[in-house]
């Protein structure tokens, strides 16, 4: 991976975005009356304005219908879901069929937009073709939300998303919290209706356009497009990220996988090495110089990496066992899951976890 330099940022605007353009965004929600108002007023707020914005409601057990219609969004309930479709594409497939634009945007109901996102995101469409997508900044206001630090850099380099840029091979995976395509491409790969089963419809679709010779390209949202997670307490987080691991397995590259592993193992050897030396210096041993320093330079790569993910702050970085453990702990007991092919429940669904490693 060639790591998180400022090119991978979502990159400003260089064509005419508003040169024949029109952006419809569609946005599948699922029980988030809390989450719309953000996305919703940031839209509202944008540079550059959609023709539509259709909230596609996903068999919502809250307001969610009700607060997109109060924002003037164009709600729709989905129809009844085909027993061989995931609930995610469907409500995007049934936004897709109502959409007018020119240019398609399938937005998550958590993302948060700078005035600028859609401009440039538009632009990047425009100019690269296929498919773009952006892993958002994470924004964190509660002090359990540092927790996330090692789920987010295992996220972004398990993905594999950016490596094919330094060793010039085509990129296969996507961020789903946005997707932006032209209504000509989205039509001639097949649409949702290619991945309609898929519980990481993301990476499926990516493989889709590359596999029609069309470009993927991945960004990170920087300050242009942010979202928050989990919002509602530590429990929340805790079941969100082990949902992500146990459906992430399914889209794993193994080379970019192994490649996070050995990473990790170094944090948690570092660390180990660390404890026990300094153990043993204050049972009268030698001073642990080198392994402080270790690491001291661990936890600076290790800030340098995640203040480009989220708003973390120095102190998770410094204290990086903390949230290393509670990573460990989430991943074991999600690999139990996969691997006893247990489904993971999230939002009232059961989502399957028994494709295997790829």
């Amino acid at each position: 991976m060639r790591t998180l330099e400022s090119v991978e940022v979502v990159p400003a605007s260089s064509t005419d975005s508003g040169d024949g353009e029109t952006l419809s965004i569609v946005i599948p929600a699922r029980d988030e009356a809390d989450n719309l108002p953000h996305l919703l007023r940031s839209i509202a707020a944008s540079s550059l304005r959609p023709i539509e914005v259709i909230v596609v409601d996903d068999d919502s057990t809250d307001d969610t219908a009700g607060v997109a219609a109060g924002f003037g969004a164009t709600v729709i309930a989905t129809p009844p879901k085909p027993s061989d479709w995931a609930g995610k594409t469907w409500a995007c497939a049934i936004g897709a069929t109502r959409a007018t634009g020119s240019r398609l945007a399938f937005i998550d109901a958590d993302v948060r937009l700078d005035a600028s996102a859609l401009d440039r995101l538009v632009a990047a469409s425009a100019e690269a073709g296929g498919l773009v997508s952006v892993q958002p900044f994470h924004e964190l206001d509660q002090p359990y939300e540092q927790l996330s630090a090692l789920f987010n850099a295992v996220a972004v380099l398990g993905s594999g998303a950016f490596a094919g840029r330094r060793f010039g091979a085509p990129t296969r995976a996507a961020f789903g919290p946005v997707l932006v395509t032209s209504r000509e491409d989205f039509d001639r790969v097949g649409g949702f209706a290619r991945v309609k089963g898929s519980v990481i419809e993301d990476v499926e679709l990516a493989q889709v356009y590359a596999a029609h010779a069309l470009p993927v390209n991945c960004w990170l949202g920087g300050g242009v497009v942010s979202f928050r997670m989990y919002p509602h307490g530590l429990r929340s987080l805790l079941r969100g990220w082990a949902k992500n691991i146990a459906l992430g397995a399914r889209s794993a590259d193994r080379l970019a996988v192994s490649a996070t592993i050995v990473w990790v193992a170094a944090l948690a050897a570092v660390a180990t090495a660390a404890l026990i030396a300094v153990t043993q210096w204050v049972a009268g041993g030698r001073p642990p110089m080198v392994e402080i320093a270790a690491y001291v330079l661990v936890a600076a790569q290790m800030l340098w990496l995640v203040r480009r993910l989220g708003s973390f702050r120095p102190a998770i970085a410094l204290l990086y066992p903390i949230p290393l453990v509670v990573f460990i702990g989430v991943f074991v007991r999600s690999a139990v899951g996969v691997a006893l092919r247990r489904p993971v429940r999230w939002k009232g669904r059961a989502l399957p976890t028994d494709a295997g490693w790829r």
